[in-house]
């Protein structure tokens, strides 16, 4: 059974910080076995990546098929029905007008004293993507990666996927097409990691990693962080709804079974001022799972981390979520913009009772990577950004240097750094000559 909260209960406060403390995460000590795996990959390059993927993919390759040729490309795409391919189009669409509207500008101005200052935008050189196989095989999440990083400039994108048993998902490989992906390479796990960070014989090395994975590719991230960038570590999915009593009880069950139904781990949280709505959401869960395909996963998140949580009103509301910064965040109420306004720590709000989450995952727009376990108090999404770097831009003119300069010979004083004061101090003594 889900947990049932009430914030006037007495013993509330003790409840919801267990709640907020339960841990999801399966984090198996991987960490030994990554390392080893990735020293392999550095070492021995192709000849590591293909005897790891025959080991755990069940797949022998050499490396002239390590990477998908054109013609089989092709040849997969083909086989996508056309509702699907269309729907991934327009996702494609959609994602794309959305982060072209994230893209920041250049700046530069002449300040008070005639320096000439600002910054300028550039996308990384070459980006990977990793994209899970198996049963996690998601399009979707291609899109969602692939797509801000081709808006961004990223002029060289190689994505991995692995094929367990030689299993193509043909929609990866069409979304991989429609974002503009550059290099499709059908290997996975830490192995796959080590060989985007490091580069092998037939893997050029990019400069960031995005993408989610199981457990050895979260540690395989964290390992290579600082040789290449990453986008962060994902945790399993969540979601808050905050519903009034107006809302169909079976809409708000199933927004919450919509992210219970990816991970045993999942969690599902409703937030309601009506307890006898809670109570009627709960029942329509129960009557759902027992038909939805993945109920056997759904059932196990909602009974282990689900909970429905009473409150006295809105206000109140606002202060929990902001204190379990959710990944996706359900506002079915009246007025979701006010509400939305006092939310401040979430990866994505959706505003009223007719914006399911689901839309999100797909064709919103915005990205659906998204920070998890309330990592939203510090960060953003999946965005243009994280492709982008920020260089910064100054200029003196000799009237400037004369203005701050001086400054700058008494901060360099002040921690003992005689050369950078003097490559100061020269220039002004030339000026004073």
């Amino acid at each position: 059974m889900p947990v049932f909260l009430d914030s006037r209960q007495d013993d509330f406060e003790t409840a919801f910080a267990a709640l907020l403390g339960a841990k999801r995460e399966d984090s198996p000590d991987v960490d030994a076995v990554v390392a080893g795996i990735i020293a392999d990959v550095r070492a021995r390059g192709d000849e590591a990546v293909l005897e790891l993927t025959a080991k755990f993919d069940r797949l022998d390759l050499n490396a002239d098929r390590l990477r998908f040729s054109e013609a089989e490309i092709e040849e997969h795409c083909s086989k996508v029905g056309e509702a699907e391919r269309q729907a991934l189009e327009t996702a494609a669409q959609r994602i794309r007008a959305y982060h072209l509207r994230q893209m920041p500008e250049d700046q530069s101005w002449t300040d008070a004293q005639g320096a000439t200052l600002g910054w300028r935008w550039s996308a990384v050189s070459a980006a990977g993507l990793y994209v899970p196989g198996g049963l996690a095989s998601y399009p979707s999440s291609v899109l969602m990666n692939a797509i801000p990083a081709k808006v961004a400039g990223v002029e060289r994108l190689a994505i991995t996927v692995p094929t367990p048993d030689g299993v193509v998902n043909p929609l990866v490989l069409l979304a991989a097409r429609l974002a503009g992906v550059d290099e499709i390479y059908r290997i996975g796990g830490a192995q796959a990691v080590a060989a985007l960070a490091y580069g092998t014989q037939s893997i050029a090395p990019v400069d960031k990693i995005t993408g989610p994975g199981n457990a050895f590719v979260a540690a395989a991230k964290r390992r290579v962080f600082g040789k290449v960038g990453i986008d962060m570590i994902a945790g399993p999915s969540e979601i808050l709804v905050i519903a009034d009593g107006e809302n169909d009880a079976d809409w708000i069950a199933l927004d919450l079974m919509s992210q219970a139904e990816h991970d045993e781990s999942a969690q599902s949280l409703l937030i309601t001022t009506d307890a006898d709505f809670g109570r009627a959401v709960a029942e329509a869960i129960d009557k759902r799972l027992e038909t939805l395909e993945r109920r056997a996963i759904a059932g196990a998140s909602w009974r282990d981390f689900g909970a429905v949580i009473t409150v006295r009103d809105l206000d109140e509301a606002a202060v929990l979520s902001n204190r379990i910064a959710p990944e996706h965040l359900e506002l079915c109420v009246a007025d979701p913009e006010s509400l939305a306004a006092k939310c401040i720590h979430a990866g994505a709000i959706f505003l009223g009772q007719w914006t399911p989450e689901a839309i999100g995952d797909y064709v919103g727009g915005p990205n659906h990577v998204l920070p998890t376990a309330r990592s939203a108090r510090f960060s953003s999404g999946l965005s243009v950004m994280d492709f982008l770097k920020r260089t910064t831009m100054a200029r003196m003119t000799p009237e400037s240097l004369r203005a701050i300069g001086p400054a700058a010979e008494v901060l360099a004083q002040s921690e003992s750094l005689e050369a950078h004061g003097l490559s100061v101090t020269a220039r002004l003594d030339k000026l004073n000559r």
